[in-house]
């Protein structure tokens, strides 16, 4: 077990590499910093797409009719099986008379006369309805076919042309993502293994000494690995701090300026979206630098 000075100096060692390689070092950090900052704000824009998307999907109902003949219970039942279901977030119950109701307050407001010709009369007292909400806009067409199944069910109404619309999105930013990411990740890793393995060519003599007189491969590995933690680490904090701002003033803009939107679409609030951003792009730069370094002290060092 190492001991406590030990432990000392090869975290110092690992700042010396980096004052020893200093440009290499700070372009390494730049490119990081560029890297997570990119991340970051993909990150962003992508969370507040989705969810953009999830609030529009929960704008998308399906309406439930029924045979003119059901009765008041079998409408009941139907309604009490579509809320139990998991799928639905809410369903709510419209009768016929309240559908004219609403009807004529929408059409009729300005016209007492032609409302008053239909005072004994419901046009649509066929027109008892459930609209349901679903919490994943994907089960519609698994929701929609059991509807089907109750003989009391008249006809379904849904869009379907804004379910597969409202996929697609999901899917493209999905993907997208992952391809930017992965992007992303491979220049850090070229990077910091760069970084690491012109430090090692520059402390081989150093190391072939110390490995004669004693020194164990994890002593002498661990400052390259010190190096590469703190590149990830300080390459990580500062796109962080200027996305933190950045953020913060974008979402102020939005709702001050953009009202409308923002109450339909509101951006996601700083304090939801930027711890997540920060165990991400954190473990991202943190992780890359440490294991990057790992697996390049291996290949570089032959002592």
């Amino acid at each position: 077990m190492m001991k406590p000075n030990a432990w000392g100096y090869c975290i110092r060692s690992g700042f010396k590499n980096m004052g020893h390689n200093f440009l290499f070092s700070a372009a390494s950090t730049a490119t990081i910093a560029a890297c997570i900052f990119l991340f970051c704000l993909f990150f962003a824009i992508v969370s507040n797409v989705q969810n953009m998307a999830q609030n529009a999907e929960t704008t998308v109902g399906i309406t439930v009719f029924f045979n003119d003949d059901a009765s008041p219970e079998t409408v009941q039942s139907v309604g009490q099986a579509i809320i139990e279901r998991e799928e639905v977030k809410s369903a709510h119950y419209t009768s016929a008379e309240d559908a004219w109701a609403e009807f004529k307050s929408d059409y009729f407001a300005n016209n007492e006369l032609l409302a008053q010709a239909f005072a004994e009369d419901n046009p649509l007292a066929g027109s008892q309805s459930y609209e349901l909400f679903l919490n994943d806009i994907d089960d519609q067409k698994a929701i929609v076919d059991w509807l089907y199944t109750f003989d009391s069910v008249r006809q379904v109404n849904y869009s379907n042309a804004a379910v597969k619309g409202l996929s697609t999105v999901n899917n493209i930013i999905s993907s997208l993502s992952l391809i930017i990411i992965g992007i992303l990740l491979a220049v850090s890793v070229f990077l910091i293994s760069n970084t690491i393995t012109v430090a090692a060519r520059f402390r081989r003599r150093e190391n072939e000494i110390m490995k004669m007189i004693g020194a164990t491969n994890f002593m002498i590995r661990l400052p390259f690995l010190v190096e590469g933690v703190v590149l990830g680490f300080v390459g990580s904090v500062i796109p962080l701090i200027g996305m933190y701002f950045i953020y913060e003033k974008a979402v102020t803009y939005v709702n001050d300026h953009f009202l409308s939107i923002s109450t339909l679409f509101a951006p996601i609030p700083i304090t939801t979206i930027f711890p997540m951003m920060v165990i991400i792009a954190l473990g991202l730069g943190v992780g890359v630098g440490f294991i990057v370094s790992f697996f390049t002290i291996r290949k570089s060092l032959r002592v």
